[in-house]
């Protein structure tokens, strides 16, 4: 995970000359960043599972396209955002957010009087689950090209060089739109979540009312059963990190976790059954 530049490199020239475990260490070192920037772009954990499964065959498939105009790293990103930007499979596509809609949730959703729903799940395991899943699922109340720029800038803090070779934007517009981002979802924030921001929308409360709901389901918690990783981790597949806006205290909901094992298995499965040429000659 904690591959340099030189190493990457040397990992691809080897891997598009046959190197099986030369391919599976490039998968590895990239696998949770595609995994975590596809559970934000799309908002659930069932869809970043199948579309990390895409983008990452879709990754080895090509490397041999890899030039090395960029650093690995950005490649991936790239092959990454343009995937999800089109992704027109998940819950989301046809059903899209908005800020309204989310802020007329906390203030009329009817969260009294409900029948204890937690089937015998402590309720601060539910709460947190709730918290976790809420504010990734708010992300979709941004549009797709905004909710890439924070997804970027606020999750992997790319600084906006890369970021702009990422996005086709020059990193000046890359900055400015992130500020403006970052604080339209501080904003959000700081007037509904009482646990980010000065609103009165506690996840406690909301529990039962997010299960009848089907946000959230005590017998699959995707955010408090998944292994999180440190934010250090991630952030050493980069070169650079820049402070933006001083909101980041802000968004400490944007935990990072490790590629669910379905995905690990069936990429290996991938590996193990096709032959290498496929990568030296796609």
């Amino acid at each position: 995970m904690n591959k340099n530049k030189e190493e990457l490199q040397a990992l691809v020239d080897k891997a598009t000359s046959g190197d099986k475990e030369a391919l599976e260490a490039l998968v590895k070192s990239v696998q949770d960043i595609v995994f975590n920037l596809s559970l934000r772009m799309l908002g659930t954990f069932a869809d970043a599972e199948d579309a990390a499964q895409d983008i990452l065959l879709k990754m080895i498939t090509h490397l041999s396209s890899f030039r090395g105009d960029s650093a690995f790293t950005t490649w991936v990103f790239r092959i990454a955002v343009n995937h999800l930007k089109n992704y027109k499979k998940h819950m989301f596509a046809h059903r899209p957010l908005s800020f309204d809609y989310y802020g007329e949730d906390i203030e009329n959703g009817k969260i009294q009087d409900l029948p204890d729903l937690t089937q015998n799940v402590e309720k601060d395991i539910l709460a947190e689950e709730l918290k976790m899943s809420c504010t990734n699922v708010m992300l979709q109340c941004l549009d797709t090209d905004s909710r890439c720029i924070f997804i970027l800038g606020t999750m992997f803090q790319v600084d906006s060089r890369m970021a702009g070779d990422i996005l086709d934007i020059t990193p000046e517009t890359y900055r400015q739109r992130l500020s403006r981002i970052r604080r339209k979802m501080a904003d959000f924030l700081g007037q509904y979540c009482g646990e980010y921001g000065g609103g009165r929308c506690r996840c406690k409360d909301r529990v039962n009312y997010a299960i009848q709901s089907r946000r959230i389901n005590p017998r699959r918690l995707d955010y408090t059963a998944a292994e999180e990783i440190p934010l250090k981790t991630l952030c050493e597949v980069k070169n650079a990190m820049e402070d933006i806006d001083g909101l980041s205290q802000v968004f400490s909901f944007c935990k990072l976790y490790g590629s669910p094992e379905r995905t690990r298995h069936l990429i290996q499965e991938f590996l193990d059954s096709t032959q290498l040429s496929v990568v030296r000659n796609s």
